[in-house]
């Protein structure tokens, strides 16, 4: 029997239990740019990948850790592809939390990927995450501003020049400030950022002992200049801003100066997402006493855990996120200052992607000369540049930026903020037996 449509019974119920046994898989990310890009993506994969659904749960990126920390501790099993960063991925895959990648397909072509990244993401030889974006940290600023100001950028930028610049083109009546940088509370948020000003500065997390030194001279000078400058020359509410929050207020145009995330410059050099693309400068994140530190490496990577019950469709997925195919796809879709930087060589090697990003080369140089091995002046026993790779720093960091926030806001001093976060880095320390 056939129908009128050429398919025969036997086809048309074939084609029904395809879609009925159609997998899906759950990725959680973060609302970040790159991955809102992704998400948008969806059908192109589930249309080369038929047999697989995805659902996706975005969140804000505090709320994504909390949730994706409970969850694959306890074995919940509620996610199939995890967003997470280079600190959890050797901290989880020593748990045996996550699956190791081996065995890749050889047109993933693992050695094009940038060999700072992929090593972060390696316990013994084994990867155990992908990156779906890399990247450092660098100084934006508004070239018209400048240019009014009669104020010339620095090859390497200084603290002090920077300081002194925001005074210059700080305008608060025409909701212009001098400077933005983030101060929403969070071992990922305020901390990423103030852990590079801290290195900076001559500071450290520890001593080679795993005693904290957040109440240190170097912490102090280095708390009290961020909280006087934001204080003086950032926006209002800073203290809520962390990336998205400044990336938004910086392509408005309400920010002469922003040293953050070195992803954001695909965004604020597209004129369909930034009003300010057309006079955007670029350069170093500035540095202080000693340039160990300043600048930081830090990569969001799609893992699948050891819960997931859907680990060849979750592979597929991920591979296919983090791929040349990928990156090509963006490219030509939604335009190549889109692509998610930071993670092959054949990116930068695109002359389309060097067109299109003059920040390109910049770019590339920042993450492969970050010191994740060698964050600090002074030695420590941790690796990571704007995190400490122990399990308990999140809440360690987590708990120091709630008391930074509190001092940018005014609701205590800056040295009872370093004091409090210093008594409770103490306490954590001595409970996991460090000391």
């Amino acid at each position: 029997m056939r129908l009128h449509h050429g398919l025969s019974l036997f086809g048309m119920l074939a084609l029904a239990s395809a879609s009925v046994q159609a997998e899906t898989i759950t990725v959680a990310t973060v609302n970040n740019n790159d991955m809102i890009v992704m998400q948008s993506l969806t059908d192109a994969f589930e249309k080369s990948h038929p047999d697989i659904k995805v659902n996706w749960v975005v969140l804000e990126e505090n709320v994504l850790r909390q949730r994706l920390t409970t969850d694959i501790a306890t074995n919940g099993g509620q996610y199939d592809v995890m967003t997470i960063g280079n600190y959890e991925v050797p901290i989880w895959a020593r748990q045996n939390w996550l699956e190791p990648l081996n065995d890749l397909p050889a047109n993933y072509r693992v050695d094009d990927l940038l060999k700072p990244v992929r090593d972060a993401l390696t316990v013994n030889d084994t990867l155990y995450a992908l990156p779906f974006y890399a990247e450092s940290s660098m100084t934006y600023y508004r070239t018209d501003l400048f240019d009014k100001a009669g104020i010339r950028m620095s090859e390497h930028p200084t603290w002090d020049e920077v300081r002194g610049w925001a005074e210059k083109i700080n305008d608060p009546q025409n909701e212009v400030y001098g400077i933005c940088l983030r101060g929403k509370p969070g071992w990922g948020e305020n901390m990423a950022f103030l852990s590079t000003l801290v290195n900076t500065y001559g500071g450290r997390w520890f001593d080679t002992d795993w005693h904290p030194e957040i109440n240190s001279r170097a912490w102090q000078d280095a708390v009290s200049f961020y909280v006087d400058l934001m204080n003086q020359y950032g926006p209002p509410g800073a203290s809520s801003n962390g990336y998205n929050e400044n990336q938004a207020l910086f392509a408005s145009g309400k920010c002469g100066m922003w040293v953050d995330s070195t992803a954001a410059a695909g965004r604020l050099f597209n004129p369909q997402e930034s009003q300010v693309a057309d006079k955007l400068g670029f350069a170093p994140a500035p540095v202080a006493k000693t340039p160990k530190g300043a600048n930081w490496l830090w990569s969001w990577n799609l893992a699948i855990p050891a819960s997931s019950d859907a680990k060849d469709a979750a592979r597929q997925f991920v591979t296919w996120a983090t791929s040349e195919e990928y990156v090509d796809l963006v490219g030509k879709d939604k335009g190549w200052t889109s692509v998610p930087p930071g993670t092959r060589t054949s990116t930068y090697d695109n002359k389309q992607y060097q067109q299109a990003a003059p920040f390109a080369s910049f770019v590339l140089n920042a993450i492969e000369s970050a010191t994740p091995n060698d964050p600090t002046q002074p030695p420590v026993p941790y690796t990571g540049v704007q995190f400490v790779s122990i399990p308990e720093f999140q809440s360690i960091g987590t708990q120091t930026g709630q008391m930074i926030a509190a001092a940018l806001s005014g609701q205590r001093s800056v040295k009872d903020a370093l004091d409090e976060a210093q008594r409770s880095a103490e306490r954590t320390m001595r409970q996991a037996g460090y000391y």
